[in-house]
């Protein structure tokens, strides 16, 4: 394995984070998005949510902040977060007007010396990939924020995107503030109907290249993927990049395989997630029941940690990480024994179990009110133990 597949998220100006390392041979992480909007720019909030999705799991958080004060929200999150956090600077330049090469390039470096530990950064939608959008239509255009905002500058500018051009300067700040690069998918499909088109596999083309360089300079790099991909495209994408990218960590959101589900999009997320980081994906980016319709709530949050959770732990089985069964081996005891403070104990969201056990309780306390007096694992383990 080359040792490149694997970073750690760690800017040392981030005090009393805990590292976190992603890629092969590991466990599949969990990153959950936060953030203000113009709409909800309120700091308080974001800061519940980042409770709520550490006390569920979450390995990392993203700052997708575009309403209020930017720098203060950010600084704010970040002295309260026990987890590597990570930001899409394009968001703070394009609210703050500061979209000229020079602006883009100082948000980068300030986030930096924040101490944010990993970044968003599209590289990859340039004068090419755009020119593939135009060349194959989609039904979708783009779906990504960051992604839309510099496919509109550099078509109203015709000038190349900065991160691209200059993508040697970016690379001097992320090594001089150990920032992990994870760029960004500005092509990802949004629609199940645009997968693998000419510009999501230019602009991998693009990343893979970009990867060669960014080891070359000593940058630690995750690959950002898709977006809404079929069920059965999802493996052989996640096989393409790995080759494309040279195993470089592969970082997804979703993927989801299917359109038609708003409101339990965070099911159908972990329904692609399995299978995505089953056949390779390294890091899941968690959905909730609001995307593609608003503004998250901390349930919402909590709700997409948890599905995410269960999703990457879910593929940490089927890629045998080491240790992944053993937690389910040890629920499956519990469960013989009838244990149910063991079993809630060992629950992805003990808190959930124990209200659902506790509001439709059994008269008996050895067994649950599905099957009471009939319950399988108490006739069969009695019977043959009497013969």
């Amino acid at each position: 394995m080359n040792r490149r597949q694997i970073v750690t998220l760690n800017n040392p100006r981030h005090k009393g984070v805990k590292p976190v390392r992603i890629g092969s041979g590991l466990s599949t992480k969990v990153n959950a998005n936060i953030g203000t909007s113009a709409d909800y720019p309120n700091i308080d909030e974001e800061l519940k949510k980042l409770k709520v999705a550490i006390e569920a799991g979450a390995d990392t958080i993203m700052d997708l902040s575009t309403g209020g004060d930017i720098s203060a929200i950010r600084k704010s999150i970040l002295s309260a977060c026990p987890v590597p956090l990570g930001t899409v600077p394009i968001y703070q330049a394009i609210v703050e007007k500061r979209m000229t090469a020079e602006g883009m390039f100082e948000v980068v470096e300030e986030q930096a010396q924040d101490g944010v530990d990993f970044m968003t950064i599209h590289c990859g939608v340039n004068f090419e990939s755009i020119g593939r959008l135009k060349k194959q239509p989609r039904l979708m255009e783009v779906v990504s924020r960051g992604g839309a905002v510099l496919v509109k500058w550099i078509l109203e500018n015709k000038t190349e995107n900065p991160y691209y051009q200059y993508f040697d300067r970016l690379l001097e700040i992320a090594l001089r503030y150990d920032i992990t690069l994870s760029l960004g998918d500005g092509m990802r499909p949004g629609s199940i109907v645009d997968a693998g088109d000419q510009a999501q596999v230019q602009e991998l083309i693009i990343l893979g290249d970009l990867t060669k360089r960014a080891w070359e300079a000593g940058v630690q790099i995750i690959i950002e993927g898709p977006g809404h991909v079929p069920f059965d495209q999802i493996e052989s994408q996640i096989k393409m990049q790995k080759e494309v990218c040279k195993g470089a960590p592969f970082y997804v959101l979703g993927p989801l395989p299917t359109d038609v589900a708003p409101g339990y999009d965070h099911i159908t997320a972990a329904i692609g997630g399995t299978l995505a980081a089953s056949a390779g994906a390294d890091f899941l980016c968690y959905v909730t029941p609001t995307e593609h319709l608003g503004l998250p709530t901390p349930q919402d949050v909590k709700e997409g940690v948890i599905a995410s959770r269960i999703a990457a732990h879910c593929a940490d089985i089927a890629k045998k990480v080491p240790g992944a069964r053993d937690w389910d081996i040890e629920m499956s005891r519990a469960r013989k024994e009838l244990n149910w403070g063991k079993q809630i104990q060992l629950a992805i969201d003990p808190e959930r179990a124990r209200e659902i056990h506790e509001k439709r309780k059994s008269k008996s306390e050895d067994v649950c009110s599905m099957c009471g007096e009939f319950c399988a694992m108490k006739i069969s383990s009695e019977a043959l133990k009497k013969n």
